[in-house]
């Protein structure tokens, strides 16, 4: 879309808020109601779309993608008017008498720039959030993912009248045509290098703002662990979307006695989970195109790989494979590895991880496999993290009651369920007063300071 087309749709949805600003409850359940049965309709058309981009098997499209959309969807319509009303809070019998409330609104017209590696499902999510709020809003799908981009502004189009919500295709430069103007809201969901370069950018106007970003979340196995359970549970969690995926394990910290039989676990779980020849599994997914191919390809061919290892150019295939403990100024340990590819370290005693993990920035996850609580307490407090789980990895994002989001470099603010309701509206505080009392102490002339001085003492 050209520039001018741009501004020309978010001058019609500026105005379209200006008269629309508090839409009634009923009229919003209408219309996540119609956004579901669209989904619906287009199912297949979702699923082959998603296909098409990076070859992500259907399962995981109907567990990962619309799953997790039709939930969010549900508990919108559901709760929605609940959540909009009023919340009338004590008063303060300062100003006695009055009635006091909180009101959520919606903050506006709001950008959301959507991910390629769950390419419907975090496009959509923060847009039910928005929309069920009241806001307007322009969503661009990455670039990457060009058939899911597609169908996400059929569903749109037919959904929403342009003036409320939008879908704008486009690369880098659409996001920069976008970014230049002045938002209400912007919502992030990418890496933390372009959510550096978005929060620069919206920072001259001063704009709130979400940022779902990632970081190297890192997996604990101490010798308290069930190692068979853990070994498929990480595997699981590391090569769902083969690895690209924001809260998957990024590496291994596992008890140095543990190691060889974790490899063995690792190497016969890998075949039962995808067969001997894993390229021909309908069950794994390629690599979303042949740039983040080559970086993966450059990670393995510089480091020493335990299992693993085969690429293949011609459908991006990258392997599940264990890299052994990599230098941590190398290449794969300076950045989120965002795909199948999974370092692995040992410790001698549980304390000597700490220098390990604090030697890479905040992550958005960590995961913990061990049955002792002493330990589990120990990794909770000690360290600074978005969300994780103990003794599972990932699956702390299915439950829309848990806040999700990371922290420091990994995030900031947070989205799933209410906590998305509390994220696209901004509380406004009204204090109602009576007019049968009239309390002449705070007016001039000051009279009263001694009495005061003997009121304050009160709180001093």
């Amino acid at each position: 879309m050209r520039e001018a087309e741009l501004i020309n749709l978010y001058q019609s949805q500026k105005s379209y808020f200006k008269t629309n600003q508090n839409p009634d409850s009923k009229s919003i359940i209408s219309q996540l109601k119609y956004l579901k049965a669209e989904i619906k309709a287009n199912e297949q058309q979702i699923i082959e779309a998603i296909h098409a981009d990076f070859k992500k098997p259907e399962f995981e499209v109907l567990t990962t993608e619309l799953f997790v959309v039709y939930k969010e969807l549900n508990l919108f319509i559901r709760n929605i008017n609940s959540w909009r009303k009023p919340k009338r809070i004590s008063s303060d019998w300062l100003n006695f008498p009055s009635t006091d409330k909180i009101y959520h609104v919606p903050w506006g017209n709001c950008l959301i720039i959507a991910p390629w590696n769950y390419p419907f499902q975090l496009a959509i999510t923060p847009l039910i959030g928005a929309i069920a709020c009241g806001n307007t809003v322009i969503l661009k799908p990455s670039e990457y993912a060009p058939n899911t981009a597609k169908i996400l502004k059929n569903i749109i189009g037919k959904v929403f009248d342009t003036k409320q919500a939008a879908v704008v295709e486009g690369a880098v430069e659409t996001a920069q045509h976008l970014l230049d103007l002045k938002w209400d809201y912007v919502f992030f969901t990418g890496s933390v290098p372009v959510g550096k370069i978005v929060s620069q950018a919206i920072a001259k106007y001063m704009t709130p703002h979400t940022l779902e970003l990632g970081g190297k979340n890192p997996c604990i196995i101490t010798k308290h662990a069930n190692l068979s359970i853990a070994t498929k549970r990480i595997i699981w969690g590391k090569f769902i979307n083969a690895g690209q995926t924001c809260i998957a394990p990024d590496y291994i910290l596992i008890d140095q006695t543990l190691k060889a039989k974790f490899i063995e676990e690792f190497k016969m779980q890998i075949e039962k989970f995808y067969g001997k020849n894993i390229q021909k599994s309908t069950d794994y997914c390629r690599i979303i195109s042949d740039k983040h191919f080559e970086r993966l390809k450059n990670f393995i061919e510089t480091e020493q790989v335990i299992y693993g290892g085969e690429t293949n150019k011609n459908n991006r295939f990258v392997a599940p494979s264990l890299i052994d403990a990599p230098e941590f100024d190398s290449d794969i340990m300076q950045e989120e590895i965002f795909g199948p590819l999974l370092p692995i370290f040992t410790f001698e005693d549980l304390s000597d991880i700490e220098t390990t993990i604090h030697k890479i920035d905040k992550p958005l996850a960590l995961y913990a496999f061990t049955i002792n609580k002493t330990e589990q307490n120990y990794l909770i407090k000690n360290f600074d993290f978005g969300g994780g789980a103990i003794n599972d990895c990932i699956v702390h994002f299915v439950n829309d009651k848990l806040p999700f989001g990371g922290v420091g470099a990994s995030g900031l603010g947070n989205y799933h369920g209410k906590h998305s309701f509390k994220t696209f509206t901004r509380q406004k505080s009204i204090v109602h007063r009576k007019n049968y009392i009239d309390i002449p102490i705070k007016y001039p002339p000051y009279n009263k300071t001694k009495l005061f001085k003997k009121f304050l003492s009160w709180f001093r």
